[in-house]
Protein backbone atom coordinates (compact mmCIF):
# COMPACT_ATOMS: atom_id res chain seq x y z
CA UNK A 1 0.00 0.00 0.00
CA UNK A 2 2.89 2.22 0.42
CA UNK A 3 4.27 2.01 -2.64
CA UNK A 4 1.39 2.42 -4.36
CA UNK A 5 0.73 5.52 -2.94
CA UNK A 6 4.09 7.02 -3.05
CA UNK A 7 3.51 6.19 -7.15
CA UNK A 8 0.27 7.61 -7.80
CA UNK A 9 1.62 10.69 -5.53
CA UNK A 10 4.28 11.25 -7.51
CA UNK A 11 2.27 10.61 -10.89
CA UNK A 12 -0.13 13.82 -9.16
CA UNK A 13 3.00 16.13 -8.79
CA UNK A 14 3.88 15.38 -12.61
CA UNK A 15 0.48 16.40 -13.85
CA UNK A 16 -0.71 19.59 -14.83
CA UNK A 17 -3.25 21.72 -12.89
CA UNK A 18 -4.85 22.84 -16.21
CA UNK A 19 -8.33 21.38 -17.02
CA UNK A 20 -6.69 20.17 -20.38
CA UNK A 21 -2.76 20.12 -20.41
CA UNK A 22 -1.60 22.23 -23.83
CA UNK A 23 0.27 18.68 -24.49
CA UNK A 24 -3.09 16.69 -24.93
CA UNK A 25 -4.82 16.43 -28.15
CA UNK A 26 -8.52 16.07 -27.59
CA UNK A 27 -10.44 15.17 -30.56
CA UNK A 28 -13.61 16.65 -31.61
CA UNK A 29 -16.84 15.34 -30.54
CA UNK A 30 -18.59 16.17 -33.91
CA UNK A 31 -16.61 13.72 -35.37
CA UNK A 32 -18.45 10.83 -33.72
CA UNK A 33 -22.32 12.72 -33.70
CA UNK A 34 -24.03 10.42 -35.63
CA UNK A 35 -27.54 8.42 -35.74
CA UNK A 36 -27.43 5.11 -36.44
CA UNK A 37 -30.27 3.04 -36.98
CA UNK A 38 -32.32 5.98 -35.18
CA UNK A 39 -30.03 5.81 -32.34
CA UNK A 40 -27.64 8.77 -31.54
CA UNK A 41 -23.51 8.26 -31.01
CA UNK A 42 -21.59 10.82 -29.47
CA UNK A 43 -18.50 11.16 -27.73
CA UNK A 44 -17.87 11.47 -24.21
CA UNK A 45 -15.06 13.70 -21.75
CA UNK A 46 -13.65 12.04 -18.77
CA UNK A 47 -11.14 14.38 -16.73
CA UNK A 48 -9.87 13.83 -12.75
CA UNK A 49 -8.56 16.39 -10.65
CA UNK A 50 -4.72 15.24 -12.01
CA UNK A 51 -4.90 15.74 -15.94
CA UNK A 52 -5.62 12.59 -16.75
CA UNK A 53 -8.38 12.65 -19.53
CA UNK A 54 -10.21 10.01 -21.75
CA UNK A 55 -12.77 9.99 -24.44
CA UNK A 56 -15.44 7.48 -24.72
CA UNK A 57 -17.73 6.78 -27.95
CA UNK A 58 -21.37 5.08 -26.81
CA UNK A 59 -20.64 3.04 -30.28
CA UNK A 60 -19.55 -0.15 -28.69
CA UNK A 61 -18.84 1.29 -25.42
CA UNK A 62 -15.01 1.90 -26.98
CA UNK A 63 -12.30 4.05 -25.33
CA UNK A 64 -11.06 6.03 -28.05
CA UNK A 65 -8.55 8.26 -26.22
CA UNK A 66 -6.31 7.62 -23.12
CA UNK A 67 -3.75 10.22 -22.25
CA UNK A 68 -1.10 9.57 -19.55
CA UNK A 69 1.75 11.49 -18.82
CA UNK A 70 5.05 10.44 -18.83
CA UNK A 71 8.32 10.61 -15.94
CA UNK A 72 9.12 13.66 -17.66
CA UNK A 73 5.02 14.89 -17.47
CA UNK A 74 5.01 14.45 -21.05
CA UNK A 75 1.55 13.59 -22.27
CA UNK A 76 0.73 10.33 -24.86
CA UNK A 77 -2.58 8.69 -26.10
CA UNK A 78 -1.66 5.52 -25.14
CA UNK A 79 -4.64 3.54 -26.47
CA UNK A 80 -5.03 2.12 -30.42
CA UNK A 81 -7.77 3.64 -32.10
CA UNK A 82 -9.78 6.14 -35.22
CA UNK A 83 -10.27 9.81 -34.88
CA UNK A 84 -13.82 9.48 -36.67
CA UNK A 85 -16.46 7.15 -36.06
CA UNK A 86 -16.24 5.73 -39.31
CA UNK A 87 -13.34 4.20 -38.75
CA UNK A 88 -15.36 1.84 -36.40
CA UNK A 89 -17.92 1.44 -38.91
CA UNK A 90 -15.63 -0.35 -41.24
CA UNK A 91 -14.77 -3.67 -39.88
CA UNK A 92 -16.68 -5.97 -37.97
CA UNK A 93 -13.59 -7.66 -36.66
CA UNK A 94 -11.60 -4.66 -35.09
CA UNK A 95 -12.15 -4.25 -31.22
CA UNK A 96 -10.03 -1.48 -30.38
CA UNK A 97 -10.97 0.06 -27.10
CA UNK A 98 -14.44 -1.73 -27.02
CA UNK A 99 -17.04 -3.51 -24.46
CA UNK A 100 -17.16 -7.23 -25.28
CA UNK A 101 -20.20 -9.13 -24.74
CA UNK A 102 -22.19 -11.46 -23.95
CA UNK A 103 -19.04 -13.60 -24.04
CA UNK A 104 -15.79 -12.57 -24.17
CA UNK A 105 -13.14 -14.76 -25.99
CA UNK A 106 -14.28 -17.87 -27.61
CA UNK A 107 -16.47 -20.33 -27.38
CA UNK A 108 -15.95 -23.52 -29.71
CA UNK A 109 -18.12 -24.18 -32.69
CA UNK A 110 -20.54 -21.45 -32.01
CA UNK A 111 -22.01 -24.11 -29.99
CA UNK A 112 -22.79 -24.87 -26.00
CA UNK A 113 -25.98 -26.99 -23.95
CA UNK A 114 -27.53 -25.22 -21.22
CA UNK A 115 -30.44 -26.75 -19.11
CA UNK A 116 -30.78 -29.49 -21.61
CA UNK A 117 -31.11 -27.00 -25.13
CA UNK A 118 -28.79 -26.61 -27.37
CA UNK A 119 -27.64 -23.09 -28.76
CA UNK A 120 -26.25 -21.77 -31.29
CA UNK A 121 -24.22 -18.79 -31.81
CA UNK A 122 -23.20 -16.70 -35.17
CA UNK A 123 -19.56 -17.94 -35.87
CA UNK A 124 -17.26 -15.07 -36.95
CA UNK A 125 -14.35 -16.46 -35.91
CA UNK A 126 -13.55 -19.36 -39.24
CA UNK A 127 -16.02 -22.22 -37.05
CA UNK A 128 -15.76 -20.04 -33.32
CA UNK A 129 -17.68 -18.07 -31.88
CA UNK A 130 -15.33 -14.75 -31.25
CA UNK A 131 -16.44 -11.82 -28.49
CA UNK A 132 -20.07 -11.81 -28.70
CA UNK A 133 -20.32 -12.59 -32.68
CA UNK A 134 -20.79 -10.45 -35.61
CA UNK A 135 -22.60 -7.81 -33.89
CA UNK A 136 -21.42 -8.21 -30.21
CA UNK A 137 -21.68 -5.65 -27.74
CA UNK A 138 -18.63 -3.63 -29.27
CA UNK A 139 -20.61 -2.73 -32.61
CA UNK A 140 -24.22 -1.93 -30.41
CA UNK A 141 -25.21 1.87 -29.60
CA UNK A 142 -25.17 2.16 -25.32
CA UNK A 143 -27.88 4.41 -24.03
CA UNK A 144 -25.19 7.06 -22.17
CA UNK A 145 -25.64 9.23 -19.43
CA UNK A 146 -22.38 11.09 -18.26
CA UNK A 147 -23.30 11.37 -14.56
CA UNK A 148 -20.18 13.78 -13.63
CA UNK A 149 -17.01 14.95 -15.15
CA UNK A 150 -15.46 11.54 -14.48
CA UNK A 151 -18.40 9.22 -14.34
CA UNK A 152 -20.06 7.87 -17.67
CA UNK A 153 -23.19 5.44 -17.57
CA UNK A 154 -23.61 3.38 -20.30
CA UNK A 155 -26.71 0.70 -20.43
CA UNK A 156 -27.82 -2.20 -23.04
CA UNK A 157 -30.72 -4.41 -23.40
CA UNK A 158 -29.72 -7.73 -25.25
CA UNK A 159 -33.17 -9.27 -26.51
CA UNK A 160 -33.36 -13.23 -25.96
CA UNK A 161 -31.66 -14.88 -29.18
CA UNK A 162 -29.75 -11.63 -30.05
CA UNK A 163 -26.98 -13.52 -31.19
CA UNK A 164 -28.07 -17.03 -30.91
CA UNK A 165 -28.31 -16.03 -26.68
CA UNK A 166 -30.99 -17.22 -24.43
CA UNK A 167 -32.65 -14.50 -22.36
CA UNK A 168 -33.26 -11.12 -21.98
CA UNK A 169 -30.21 -9.25 -20.64
CA UNK A 170 -29.85 -5.86 -18.94
CA UNK A 171 -26.89 -4.64 -18.86
CA UNK A 172 -24.76 -1.43 -17.12
CA UNK A 173 -20.92 -0.21 -17.32
CA UNK A 174 -20.32 2.79 -15.46
CA UNK A 175 -16.47 3.84 -16.25
CA UNK A 176 -15.10 6.57 -13.91
CA UNK A 177 -11.56 8.14 -14.30
CA UNK A 178 -10.93 8.47 -10.53
CA UNK A 179 -8.67 10.83 -8.80
CA UNK A 180 -6.12 7.66 -7.80
CA UNK A 181 -5.41 7.56 -11.61
CA UNK A 182 -7.77 4.88 -12.33
CA UNK A 183 -9.57 3.93 -14.82
CA UNK A 184 -12.36 1.46 -13.69
CA UNK A 185 -15.11 -0.42 -15.35
CA UNK A 186 -17.73 -1.56 -13.26
CA UNK A 187 -20.48 -4.56 -15.04
CA UNK A 188 -23.50 -5.32 -13.73
CA UNK A 189 -26.22 -7.71 -15.26
CA UNK A 190 -29.49 -9.64 -15.03
CA UNK A 191 -31.41 -11.88 -17.18
CA UNK A 192 -34.41 -13.32 -17.20
CA UNK A 193 -33.35 -16.83 -18.93
CA UNK A 194 -30.19 -18.53 -17.41
CA UNK A 195 -27.17 -17.62 -20.09
CA UNK A 196 -23.62 -17.56 -20.13
CA UNK A 197 -21.92 -13.95 -20.12
CA UNK A 198 -18.27 -12.92 -19.57
CA UNK A 199 -17.94 -9.04 -19.97
CA UNK A 200 -14.58 -7.77 -20.94
CA UNK A 201 -12.94 -4.67 -22.00
CA UNK A 202 -10.67 -4.68 -24.80
CA UNK A 203 -8.43 -1.43 -25.19
CA UNK A 204 -4.69 -2.19 -26.88
CA UNK A 205 -2.58 -0.12 -24.88
CA UNK A 206 0.75 0.79 -25.96
CA UNK A 207 2.60 2.63 -23.05
CA UNK A 208 4.88 4.58 -25.83
CA UNK A 209 1.88 6.14 -26.94
CA UNK A 210 -0.78 4.56 -29.94
CA UNK A 211 1.46 3.72 -32.88
CA UNK A 212 4.62 4.40 -31.72
CA UNK A 213 6.66 1.30 -32.20
CA UNK A 214 6.65 -2.40 -30.37
CA UNK A 215 5.54 -3.26 -27.15
CA UNK A 216 7.90 -5.92 -26.92
CA UNK A 217 10.02 -4.09 -24.79
CA UNK A 218 7.16 -3.88 -22.17
CA UNK A 219 7.99 -5.31 -18.85
CA UNK A 220 5.17 -7.49 -17.79
CA UNK A 221 4.18 -9.24 -14.79
CA UNK A 222 1.34 -11.75 -14.04
CA UNK A 223 0.31 -13.28 -10.98
CA UNK A 224 -0.93 -16.22 -12.56
CA UNK A 225 1.10 -19.76 -11.74
CA UNK A 226 -1.00 -21.17 -14.13
CA UNK A 227 -2.88 -20.71 -17.56
CA UNK A 228 -4.97 -22.49 -20.31
CA UNK A 229 -3.33 -23.72 -23.16
CA UNK A 230 -5.14 -23.87 -26.71
CA UNK A 231 -5.36 -26.20 -29.66
CA UNK A 232 -5.28 -24.46 -33.12
CA UNK A 233 -8.10 -22.11 -33.41
CA UNK A 234 -6.85 -20.79 -30.07
CA UNK A 235 -9.90 -22.77 -28.31
CA UNK A 236 -8.66 -23.94 -24.88
CA UNK A 237 -7.62 -27.53 -24.64
CA UNK A 238 -9.44 -27.70 -21.13
CA UNK A 239 -5.88 -28.38 -19.50
CA UNK A 240 -4.94 -25.87 -16.37
CA UNK A 241 -1.44 -25.83 -16.83
CA UNK A 242 1.86 -24.90 -14.81
CA UNK A 243 3.84 -21.74 -16.26
CA UNK A 244 6.47 -22.87 -14.95
CA UNK A 245 9.77 -23.44 -17.87
CA UNK A 246 7.68 -22.10 -20.33
CA UNK A 247 7.31 -18.88 -22.16
CA UNK A 248 4.57 -18.08 -20.14
CA UNK A 249 5.85 -17.76 -16.61
CA UNK A 250 5.59 -13.66 -15.93
CA UNK A 251 5.30 -14.47 -12.60
CA UNK A 252 8.64 -11.94 -12.68
CA UNK A 253 8.81 -9.27 -14.24
CA UNK A 254 9.39 -10.33 -17.93
CA UNK A 255 10.18 -8.18 -21.20
CA UNK A 256 7.06 -9.21 -23.70
CA UNK A 257 10.11 -10.23 -26.61
CA UNK A 258 12.15 -12.52 -24.37
CA UNK A 259 10.26 -15.64 -25.60
CA UNK A 260 7.70 -14.39 -28.11
CA UNK A 261 9.49 -16.12 -31.12
CA UNK A 262 9.97 -18.95 -29.18
CA UNK A 263 9.92 -21.64 -31.90
CA UNK A 264 10.14 -24.85 -29.59
CA UNK A 265 6.79 -24.01 -27.94
CA UNK A 266 3.65 -25.17 -29.52
CA UNK A 267 1.75 -23.42 -27.73
CA UNK A 268 3.07 -19.84 -29.37
CA UNK A 269 2.85 -21.35 -32.63
CA UNK A 270 -0.70 -22.30 -32.08
CA UNK A 271 -1.51 -18.62 -30.64
CA UNK A 272 1.08 -16.49 -33.13
CA UNK A 273 2.71 -15.36 -30.17
CA UNK A 274 0.95 -14.63 -26.88
CA UNK A 275 -2.88 -14.88 -26.90
CA UNK A 276 -3.34 -16.66 -23.90
CA UNK A 277 -5.96 -16.68 -20.61
CA UNK A 278 -4.09 -17.05 -17.33
CA UNK A 279 -5.60 -18.66 -14.20
CA UNK A 280 -4.98 -15.60 -11.95
CA UNK A 281 -3.80 -17.00 -8.16
CA UNK A 282 -6.02 -16.09 -5.28
CA UNK A 283 -9.04 -14.69 -5.53
CA UNK A 284 -11.30 -11.34 -4.56
CA UNK A 285 -10.69 -7.76 -6.15
CA UNK A 286 -6.82 -7.82 -6.29
CA UNK A 287 -3.60 -7.09 -9.00
CA UNK A 288 -3.70 -9.25 -11.79
CA UNK A 289 -0.68 -7.18 -13.36
CA UNK A 290 1.27 -4.42 -13.70
CA UNK A 291 3.55 -3.78 -16.94
CA UNK A 292 5.82 -0.94 -17.50
CA UNK A 293 7.58 0.73 -20.62
CA UNK A 294 11.29 1.29 -19.42
CA UNK A 295 12.09 4.79 -21.27
CA UNK A 296 9.00 6.94 -20.32
CA UNK A 297 8.39 5.21 -17.00
CA UNK A 298 4.53 4.68 -17.53
CA UNK A 299 3.09 1.78 -15.65
CA UNK A 300 -0.14 0.09 -15.65
CA UNK A 301 -1.65 -1.54 -12.96
CA UNK A 302 -4.23 -4.25 -13.93
CA UNK A 303 -6.87 -4.89 -11.00
CA UNK A 304 -9.62 -7.24 -11.01
CA UNK A 305 -12.37 -9.75 -9.01
CA UNK A 306 -12.27 -12.12 -12.28
CA UNK A 307 -10.63 -15.51 -12.43
CA UNK A 308 -8.70 -14.93 -15.25
CA UNK A 309 -6.98 -12.52 -17.52
CA UNK A 310 -6.48 -12.79 -21.73
CA UNK A 311 -2.86 -11.58 -22.89
CA UNK A 312 -2.65 -10.62 -26.31
CA UNK A 313 0.48 -9.71 -27.74
CA UNK A 314 -1.08 -7.59 -30.86
CA UNK A 315 -0.13 -10.58 -33.06
CA UNK A 316 -2.67 -10.23 -36.16
CA UNK A 317 -2.17 -6.61 -36.86
CA UNK A 318 -0.47 -6.22 -40.03
CA UNK A 319 0.01 -2.67 -40.52
CA UNK A 320 -3.21 -1.99 -42.92
CA UNK A 321 -5.50 0.12 -40.16
CA UNK A 322 -4.36 3.97 -39.70
CA UNK A 323 -5.18 5.29 -36.61
CA UNK A 324 -4.96 8.72 -34.90
CA UNK A 325 -2.62 10.87 -36.10
CA UNK A 326 -2.32 8.67 -39.45
CA UNK A 327 -0.05 6.37 -37.95
CA UNK A 328 -0.25 2.64 -38.81
CA UNK A 329 -0.90 -0.33 -36.52
CA UNK A 330 2.00 -2.98 -36.65
CA UNK A 331 2.45 -6.46 -35.90
CA UNK A 332 2.75 -6.29 -31.87
CA UNK A 333 2.74 -2.75 -31.46
CA UNK A 334 0.00 -3.28 -28.49
CA UNK A 335 -1.01 -4.96 -25.86
CA UNK A 336 -4.25 -6.12 -24.36
CA UNK A 337 -5.25 -7.13 -20.89
CA UNK A 338 -8.39 -8.55 -20.72
CA UNK A 339 -10.06 -9.39 -17.00
CA UNK A 340 -13.10 -12.14 -17.77
CA UNK A 341 -13.82 -15.70 -17.47
CA UNK A 342 -12.12 -18.57 -18.97
CA UNK A 343 -12.41 -19.15 -23.16
CA UNK A 344 -15.29 -21.76 -23.78
CA UNK A 345 -16.19 -22.30 -20.05
CA UNK A 346 -19.83 -22.93 -21.35
CA UNK A 347 -18.03 -26.28 -22.90
CA UNK A 348 -15.26 -27.33 -20.45
CA UNK A 349 -17.31 -28.30 -16.74
CA UNK A 350 -14.16 -28.34 -14.87
CA UNK A 351 -13.75 -24.24 -15.95
CA UNK A 352 -15.20 -21.51 -13.40
CA UNK A 353 -18.70 -21.24 -14.95
CA UNK A 354 -20.11 -18.53 -16.60
CA UNK A 355 -23.89 -18.92 -16.31
CA UNK A 356 -26.36 -16.00 -14.82
CA UNK A 357 -29.47 -17.27 -13.58
CA UNK A 358 -32.54 -15.14 -12.83
CA UNK A 359 -32.48 -13.86 -9.76
CA UNK A 360 -28.63 -13.00 -9.88
CA UNK A 361 -26.32 -10.22 -10.45
CA UNK A 362 -23.61 -10.51 -12.18
CA UNK A 363 -21.04 -7.92 -11.18
CA UNK A 364 -17.15 -7.53 -12.37
CA UNK A 365 -14.68 -4.91 -11.95
CA UNK A 366 -11.73 -4.32 -14.40
CA UNK A 367 -9.49 -1.35 -12.60
CA UNK A 368 -6.86 0.57 -14.73
CA UNK A 369 -4.28 2.59 -12.34
CA UNK A 370 -1.81 4.42 -13.80
CA UNK A 371 1.47 5.56 -12.05
CA UNK A 372 5.40 6.03 -13.10
CA UNK A 373 7.77 3.10 -12.68
CA UNK A 374 10.79 3.54 -10.51
CA UNK A 375 12.73 0.40 -9.86
CA UNK A 376 14.29 2.17 -6.47
CA UNK A 377 10.60 2.17 -4.95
Amino acid sequence: MKRTFILVFILSLLMSCQETPSSIQLLASDKFERNIDGSEVGLFTLRNNNGLVTQITNHGGRVVTLWVPDQDGNYADIVLGYEAIEGYLQSNENYYGALIGRYGNRIANGSFVLEDSTYSLATNNNEHHLHGGITGFHHVIWDAQQISDSVLELKYFSKDGEEGYPGNLEVTVVYELTDQNELTLNYRATTDKATPINLTHHSFFNLHGAGEGTINDHILQINASRYTPIREGLIPTGEIASVRDTPFDFTTPTAIGDRVEDTTSLQIQYGFGYDHNFVLDSSGLRTAAIIFEPVSGRQMEVITNEPGLQFYGGNFLDGQDTGKGGLSYERRAAFCLETQHFPNSPNQANFPSTTLYPGEIYQSTCIYRFSIHHSSL
